[in-house]
């Protein structure tokens, strides 16, 4: 909210107990919260200079919102990601019953194009695990953060804040929150287990020092490694591969991990399972990435492709 914007109060308020809500129902992050705050301090600006308010603002109303919207050419998605945080809100305001109806339930949503995660080959796969070297106690911890991506899919997040209590070696598993404070456990594989084994043994002590530390992967400041950092890290040993970073993003090993994983013939709701997924249409994506997969192996092979 700016000197620019005013918004109602009473419905500012609305929004922030509807945010308190989120983080305390749902578990929220804080970069989700502050995505959704910002979106909805730009209904209310728009309300505020239109004189509607969230207690009375019909389905007309908030359809002539989403023309403002396209009319400041948003893109699609920002649309989309606008209209999720605005519904929200209404079914929270529906729920506490500030109004007897929900308005945004007939919102049309945008339609977006059907992206699909950016895959790599398994050869790919194998030369950007080869790429750290293990004889440095940096590169040996990245070693092993690639090889548990890889072997369980973990998020990024839930990879630089794994501690150390949540992983079993002798188990073998790690235990893991996700999105909305969901735990789950997912196997590492013995590949997997061997090399964070050497760089706890090896390796993490140097990176410490005499500070002390209770995650599995500290930066060189004995900290918890930033989700950035680790991209960063991901995209130097891309070119050592030999693979255009262009093909990568943050979650390549987690998407490799499912794709390759389906490719094998897994079953999609072992996969969902895995990855953490609530919705298992999230996860059937990676059946797209498999079929694409396989089509581009049969016409490079086939003889009559």
């Amino acid at each position: 909210m700016t000197a620019q914007q005013p918004v109602n109060q009473q419905d500012f308020g609305l929004v922030e107990q509807f945010l308190d809500a989120m983080w305390m129902e749902r578990g929220l992050s804080e970069n989700t919260l502050a995505s959704y705050r910002n979106d909805l301090m730009k209904l209310l600006a728009w309300m505020e200079q239109h004189s509607y308010r969230l207690d009375f603002i019909s389905l007309s109303g908030l359809q002539e919102y989403q023309s403002y919207l396209v009319d400041l050419d948003y893109k699609q998605t920002s649309r989309a990601r606008m209209l999720s945080a605005i519904r929200r809100l209404f079914q929270y305001i529906h729920r506490e019953k500030v109004r007897a109806d929900d308005p945004s339930a007939l919102l049309v949503s945008p339609k977006l194009p059907q992206r699909l995660p950016k895959d790599i080959s398994e050869e790919q796969v194998d030369a950007l695990l080869d790429a750290p070297d293990p004889n440095d106690p940096v590169e040996l911890r990245d070693k092993a953060m690639l090889e548990l991506l890889y072997a369980t899919g973990l998020r990024v997040t839930e990879l630089v804040s794994l501690t150390m209590e949540n992983v079993s070696l002798r188990q073998g598993v790690v235990r893991v929150t996700g999105k909305g404070g969901k735990e789950r456990l997912v196997p590492m594989g013995e590949n997997a287990v061997d090399w964070i084994e050497t760089f706890i043994q090896q390796g993490r002590s140097a990176l410490l020092g005499e500070t002390t530390s209770d995650v599995v992967f500290p930066s060189k400041r004995a900290r918890q490694m930033t989700r950035q950092t680790f991209w960063h890290r991901i995209k130097y040993y891309a070119v050592i591969a030999g693979i255009d970073t262009d093909q990568l993003s943050p979650h390549v090993l987690r998407h490799a991990f499912a794709t390759h994983l389906l490719n094998y013939g897994a079953d999609l709701r072992v996969v969902q399972m895995l990855l953490g997924h609530s919705d298992l249409s999230t996860t059937q994506i990676y059946t797209h990435v498999a079929t694409e997969r396989l089509k581009q192996i049969h016409s490079q092979h086939h003889p009559r492709a």
